[in-house]
C-alpha cells in the first residue's frame, strides 16, 4: 500500500503519526489478518470501542510466512492493509517486519491493547508483554467467535 493512502500510515511515519494524537485514548491489536472473517470484524469493532482511534498492526509478508508456511500469507501485505483500512471501525493501519510487534507498539503508544481469546496474558509474546507493560498499557482479550478461525478456514479452503 502506498504512504499516503487513506488510513495507512508507513512504519517509518508511526512516531510523527502518533504525536498528532495526543491526549486520545488509542487502540491498538495487530496481527496477519491473512484471511479476514466475521470473527475480525466483531473483534475489530469492540477494540474500536474502547477508545478514540483504533490502529491495527499487520505483519509483512515475509513474517506471514515464518509463522504460516510457504503458501502464506493468502493475500500480500498491501492488499491486507487497505481491506483492513476500508472496515468502519479501522482508523488507521501500519504494516511491520519481523515476527514481534513490540516496534510498532512501542512508536504507536496505545492506552489500550487487545488480542483475540486464543490468547491470554501468559501467552502474549513475552518481549511484546513487557514493552506494554512499560508503558502502562492496558491489555484485554476479545473471546473467540467460535466456528470461525483463520486456520480453520484456510484449512478448509484447502480441502476444497
Amino acid at each position: 500500500m502506498r504512504a499516503g493512502a487513506a488510513g495507512f500510515v508507513p512504519m517509518t511515519e508511526v512516531p510523527r503519526i502518533r504525536t498528532e494524537f495526543e491526549g486520545k485514548r488509542i487502540v491498538v491489536t495487530n496481527g496477519c489478518f491473512d484471511l479476514l472473517h466475521v470473527g475480525h470484524l466483531r473483534c475489530l469493532a469492540f477494540a474500536r470501542s474502547l477508545g478514540d482511534l483504533l490502529w491495527v498492526g499487520i505483519n509483512d509478508d515475509q513474517s506471514v510466512r515464518s509463522q504460516k508456511g510457504e503458501n502464506r500469507p493468502i493475500h500480500p501485505a498491501s492488499e491486507r492493509a487497505e481491506l483492513l483500512a476500508g472496515l468502519r471501525p479501522v482508523d488507521l493501519v501500519t504494516v511491520f517486519s519481523g515476527r514481534r510487534a513490540t516496534a510498532f507498539l512501542q512508536a504507536a503508544r496505545p492506552s489500550v491493547y487487545i488480542k483475540g481469546g486464543d490468547y491470554r496474558q501468559e501467552t502474549l509474546d513475552a518481549e511484546e508483554r513487557r514493552a506494554l507493560e512499560s508503558m502502562g498499557v492496558e491489555i484485554q482479550f476479545f473471546p473467540l467467535v467460535e466456528g470461525r478461525s483463520t486456520s480453520a478456514a484456510w484449512e478448509a479452503w484447502q480441502k476444497g
